[in-house]
Protein backbone atom coordinates (compact mmCIF):
# COMPACT_ATOMS: atom_id res chain seq x y z
CA UNK A 1 0.00 0.00 0.00
CA UNK A 2 1.22 3.45 -0.34
CA UNK A 3 2.86 5.95 1.19
CA UNK A 4 2.23 9.74 1.26
CA UNK A 5 4.61 12.28 3.02
CA UNK A 6 4.56 15.78 3.44
CA UNK A 7 8.15 17.42 5.01
CA UNK A 8 8.46 20.37 6.27
CA UNK A 9 5.83 22.28 3.49
CA UNK A 10 5.69 26.00 3.37
CA UNK A 11 2.93 28.15 1.21
CA UNK A 12 2.25 31.61 1.08
CA UNK A 13 -0.35 33.47 -1.37
CA UNK A 14 -0.54 37.09 -2.61
CA UNK A 15 -3.51 39.04 -1.31
CA UNK A 16 -5.34 41.48 -3.78
CA UNK A 17 -3.32 44.67 -1.80
CA UNK A 18 -0.10 43.07 -2.21
CA UNK A 19 0.24 41.10 0.95
CA UNK A 20 1.62 38.25 1.22
CA UNK A 21 -0.20 36.11 3.14
CA UNK A 22 1.19 32.77 4.69
CA UNK A 23 -1.25 29.49 4.30
CA UNK A 24 0.70 26.68 5.69
CA UNK A 25 3.48 26.39 7.66
CA UNK A 26 6.04 24.05 9.00
CA UNK A 27 3.66 20.99 8.27
CA UNK A 28 4.58 17.60 8.66
CA UNK A 29 2.39 14.20 8.28
CA UNK A 30 2.83 10.89 6.95
CA UNK A 31 -0.49 8.56 5.85
CA UNK A 32 0.07 5.20 6.03
CA UNK A 33 -0.88 2.61 3.42
CA UNK A 34 -4.62 2.27 3.41
CA UNK A 35 -5.61 4.30 6.21
CA UNK A 36 -8.76 7.08 5.94
CA UNK A 37 -7.34 10.24 7.62
CA UNK A 38 -9.28 13.08 7.92
CA UNK A 39 -7.90 16.89 8.21
CA UNK A 40 -10.21 19.83 10.47
CA UNK A 41 -9.76 23.18 11.28
CA UNK A 42 -10.97 26.45 11.62
CA UNK A 43 -11.71 28.08 7.95
CA UNK A 44 -8.50 29.42 5.99
CA UNK A 45 -6.02 26.95 7.76
CA UNK A 46 -4.57 25.83 4.68
CA UNK A 47 -6.73 22.63 4.12
CA UNK A 48 -7.89 23.00 0.54
CA UNK A 49 -4.20 24.01 0.10
CA UNK A 50 -3.01 21.03 1.07
CA UNK A 51 -5.07 18.66 -0.96
CA UNK A 52 -4.14 20.60 -3.53
CA UNK A 53 -0.51 20.49 -3.52
CA UNK A 54 -1.05 16.89 -2.70
CA UNK A 55 -2.77 16.50 -5.80
CA UNK A 56 0.07 18.35 -7.70
CA UNK A 57 -1.99 21.27 -8.44
CA UNK A 58 -0.27 23.75 -6.95
CA UNK A 59 3.19 23.76 -5.90
CA UNK A 60 4.70 24.23 -2.22
CA UNK A 61 7.11 27.65 -1.62
CA UNK A 62 9.41 25.06 0.41
CA UNK A 63 9.41 21.39 1.51
CA UNK A 64 8.51 18.05 -0.29
CA UNK A 65 5.45 16.32 -0.56
CA UNK A 66 6.97 12.15 -1.27
CA UNK A 67 5.22 8.91 -2.82
CA UNK A 68 6.53 5.88 -1.26
CA UNK A 69 9.79 7.52 -1.15
CA UNK A 70 10.16 9.51 -4.51
CA UNK A 71 9.41 12.74 -4.31
CA UNK A 72 5.95 14.07 -6.66
CA UNK A 73 6.80 16.81 -9.20
CA UNK A 74 3.47 17.34 -10.46
CA UNK A 75 0.23 14.92 -10.39
CA UNK A 76 0.46 11.40 -10.38
CA UNK A 77 -1.58 8.96 -12.01
CA UNK A 78 -1.65 6.81 -8.64
CA UNK A 79 -3.60 9.65 -6.99
CA UNK A 80 -7.39 11.19 -7.40
CA UNK A 81 -9.74 13.48 -6.38
CA UNK A 82 -13.12 14.73 -5.46
CA UNK A 83 -13.62 18.08 -5.33
CA UNK A 84 -16.30 20.13 -3.53
CA UNK A 85 -17.93 21.66 -6.21
CA UNK A 86 -17.98 18.24 -8.56
CA UNK A 87 -17.86 19.85 -11.62
CA UNK A 88 -19.85 17.85 -14.20
CA UNK A 89 -20.27 18.41 -17.81
CA UNK A 90 -23.50 18.52 -18.79
CA UNK A 91 -23.25 18.15 -22.28
CA UNK A 92 -22.22 14.64 -21.50
CA UNK A 93 -23.54 11.62 -20.19
CA UNK A 94 -23.28 9.99 -16.47
CA UNK A 95 -21.32 7.51 -18.62
CA UNK A 96 -19.38 9.81 -20.19
CA UNK A 97 -18.38 12.22 -17.31
CA UNK A 98 -17.33 8.75 -15.47
CA UNK A 99 -15.20 7.83 -18.69
CA UNK A 100 -13.47 11.31 -18.87
CA UNK A 101 -11.44 9.79 -15.55
CA UNK A 102 -9.66 7.38 -17.71
CA UNK A 103 -9.37 9.00 -20.62
CA UNK A 104 -7.91 11.86 -19.76
CA UNK A 105 -5.10 9.30 -18.14
CA UNK A 106 -4.77 7.21 -21.08
CA UNK A 107 -4.57 10.56 -23.68
CA UNK A 108 -7.44 9.24 -25.83
CA UNK A 109 -10.94 9.39 -26.64
CA UNK A 110 -11.96 6.20 -27.33
CA UNK A 111 -12.62 3.27 -25.24
CA UNK A 112 -12.14 -0.10 -25.48
CA UNK A 113 -14.91 -2.38 -24.76
CA UNK A 114 -13.26 -3.79 -21.28
CA UNK A 115 -12.89 -0.08 -20.29
CA UNK A 116 -16.42 0.20 -21.04
CA UNK A 117 -17.65 -1.98 -18.84
CA UNK A 118 -15.17 -1.05 -16.59
CA UNK A 119 -17.51 1.96 -16.16
CA UNK A 120 -20.39 0.61 -15.80
CA UNK A 121 -19.09 -1.55 -13.16
CA UNK A 122 -17.91 1.73 -11.24
CA UNK A 123 -21.11 3.06 -11.36
CA UNK A 124 -22.89 -0.30 -9.94
CA UNK A 125 -20.91 0.10 -7.21
CA UNK A 126 -21.58 3.51 -6.11
CA UNK A 127 -25.64 2.46 -6.97
CA UNK A 128 -25.73 4.30 -10.25
CA UNK A 129 -26.99 1.17 -12.40
CA UNK A 130 -29.58 2.09 -14.82
CA UNK A 131 -28.35 5.68 -14.91
CA UNK A 132 -25.52 5.55 -17.51
CA UNK A 133 -27.60 7.54 -20.24
CA UNK A 134 -28.91 10.29 -17.82
CA UNK A 135 -27.17 13.71 -18.17
CA UNK A 136 -25.98 15.59 -14.97
CA UNK A 137 -29.20 17.78 -14.35
CA UNK A 138 -31.66 15.08 -14.30
CA UNK A 139 -29.79 13.63 -11.34
CA UNK A 140 -30.11 15.34 -7.53
CA UNK A 141 -26.68 16.46 -5.74
CA UNK A 142 -26.21 13.11 -3.61
CA UNK A 143 -26.26 11.52 -7.35
CA UNK A 144 -24.34 13.84 -8.93
CA UNK A 145 -21.33 13.35 -5.99
CA UNK A 146 -21.78 9.47 -6.79
CA UNK A 147 -20.88 10.86 -10.20
CA UNK A 148 -17.51 12.71 -9.33
CA UNK A 149 -16.59 9.34 -6.63
CA UNK A 150 -17.01 7.16 -9.65
CA UNK A 151 -14.90 9.64 -11.72
CA UNK A 152 -12.13 9.31 -9.03
CA UNK A 153 -12.43 5.58 -8.66
CA UNK A 154 -12.72 4.83 -12.05
CA UNK A 155 -9.01 5.83 -12.66
CA UNK A 156 -8.61 2.47 -10.12
CA UNK A 157 -6.49 5.17 -7.72
CA UNK A 158 -3.88 4.26 -4.68
CA UNK A 159 -4.68 7.47 -2.52
CA UNK A 160 -7.84 9.01 -2.92
CA UNK A 161 -8.27 13.14 -2.38
CA UNK A 162 -11.58 14.34 -1.12
CA UNK A 163 -12.05 18.33 -0.66
CA UNK A 164 -15.56 18.87 1.73
CA UNK A 165 -17.31 15.96 -0.85
CA UNK A 166 -20.51 16.19 1.26
CA UNK A 167 -20.33 19.54 2.51
CA UNK A 168 -23.13 20.96 -0.07
CA UNK A 169 -25.16 17.77 0.77
CA UNK A 170 -28.72 17.65 3.18
CA UNK A 171 -28.07 16.09 6.90
CA UNK A 172 -29.87 12.78 5.34
CA UNK A 173 -28.19 12.25 1.84
CA UNK A 174 -25.10 13.35 3.74
CA UNK A 175 -25.31 10.82 6.36
CA UNK A 176 -26.24 7.98 3.45
CA UNK A 177 -23.32 9.11 1.47
CA UNK A 178 -21.18 8.63 4.27
CA UNK A 179 -21.99 5.02 4.80
CA UNK A 180 -21.41 4.24 0.91
CA UNK A 181 -18.15 5.92 1.16
CA UNK A 182 -17.21 3.41 4.03
CA UNK A 183 -18.59 0.52 2.34
CA UNK A 184 -16.43 1.54 -0.79
CA UNK A 185 -13.34 2.00 0.91
CA UNK A 186 -13.78 -1.17 2.64
CA UNK A 187 -13.51 -2.43 -0.99
CA UNK A 188 -11.15 -0.69 -3.14
CA UNK A 189 -8.42 -0.05 -0.02
CA UNK A 190 -7.23 2.85 -0.95
CA UNK A 191 -5.54 5.36 1.20
CA UNK A 192 -7.78 8.67 1.65
CA UNK A 193 -7.09 12.01 2.24
CA UNK A 194 -10.41 13.63 3.14
CA UNK A 195 -10.89 17.16 4.02
CA UNK A 196 -13.74 18.45 6.38
CA UNK A 197 -15.16 20.89 8.24
CA UNK A 198 -17.50 18.50 9.97
CA UNK A 199 -15.88 16.64 12.95
CA UNK A 200 -18.58 13.93 13.52
CA UNK A 201 -18.09 13.04 9.83
CA UNK A 202 -13.82 13.23 10.40
CA UNK A 203 -14.48 10.70 13.13
CA UNK A 204 -17.06 8.60 11.91
CA UNK A 205 -15.26 8.07 8.82
CA UNK A 206 -11.55 7.75 9.78
CA UNK A 207 -8.72 6.35 10.90
CA UNK A 208 -7.60 9.35 11.76
CA UNK A 209 -8.53 12.64 12.86
CA UNK A 210 -5.93 15.12 12.09
CA UNK A 211 -6.23 19.02 13.68
CA UNK A 212 -5.00 21.83 12.60
CA UNK A 213 -4.31 25.05 13.85
CA UNK A 214 -5.30 28.51 12.11
CA UNK A 215 -3.62 30.11 9.74
CA UNK A 216 -1.15 29.67 9.16
CA UNK A 217 -1.88 26.33 9.13
CA UNK A 218 0.11 23.75 11.30
CA UNK A 219 -0.70 20.21 13.21
CA UNK A 220 -2.07 21.05 16.53
CA UNK A 221 -3.12 17.73 17.03
CA UNK A 222 -3.66 13.95 16.02
CA UNK A 223 -6.45 11.46 17.36
CA UNK A 224 -6.21 8.07 16.84
CA UNK A 225 -9.66 6.62 16.29
CA UNK A 226 -10.12 3.31 17.63
CA UNK A 227 -14.19 2.72 16.98
CA UNK A 228 -14.67 -0.86 15.46
CA UNK A 229 -14.58 -1.63 11.65
CA UNK A 230 -17.21 -1.87 9.98
CA UNK A 231 -18.81 1.23 11.62
CA UNK A 232 -22.28 0.72 9.47
CA UNK A 233 -22.69 -2.69 11.15
CA UNK A 234 -23.57 -0.76 14.72
CA UNK A 235 -24.29 3.01 15.81
CA UNK A 236 -21.10 4.44 16.41
CA UNK A 237 -22.01 7.90 16.81
CA UNK A 238 -23.73 6.76 20.33
CA UNK A 239 -20.93 5.08 21.60
CA UNK A 240 -18.91 7.11 24.36
CA UNK A 241 -15.60 6.87 22.68
CA UNK A 242 -17.30 8.40 19.69
CA UNK A 243 -18.52 11.36 22.32
CA UNK A 244 -15.24 11.55 23.92
CA UNK A 245 -13.27 12.17 20.89
CA UNK A 246 -15.52 14.69 19.23
CA UNK A 247 -15.22 16.76 22.69
CA UNK A 248 -11.31 16.76 22.56
CA UNK A 249 -11.53 17.72 18.91
CA UNK A 250 -14.48 20.74 19.42
CA UNK A 251 -11.97 22.09 22.56
CA UNK A 252 -9.04 21.78 20.14
CA UNK A 253 -11.05 23.53 16.95
CA UNK A 254 -12.45 26.16 19.71
CA UNK A 255 -9.22 27.83 20.94
CA UNK A 256 -8.59 28.38 17.00
CA UNK A 257 -12.15 30.40 16.52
Amino acid sequence: MPELEFVDLRKSYLSPSGETLLALADFNLMLGGGRFVSVVGPSGCGKTTLLRMAAGLIVPDSGTIKLDGAVLTGPSPKMSMVFQGIGLMPWKTIEGNVALGIQLQAHRRKLTAAERQFVYDTLALVGLKGFEHYYPHQLSGGMQQRVGLARALVRQPEILLMDEPFGALDAQTRTVLQDELLTLWGRVKSTVLFITHDLDEAIYLSDTVVIMGRRPGRIKQVLDVKLPQPRTSYDARAESEFARLRSIAWQSIKEEL
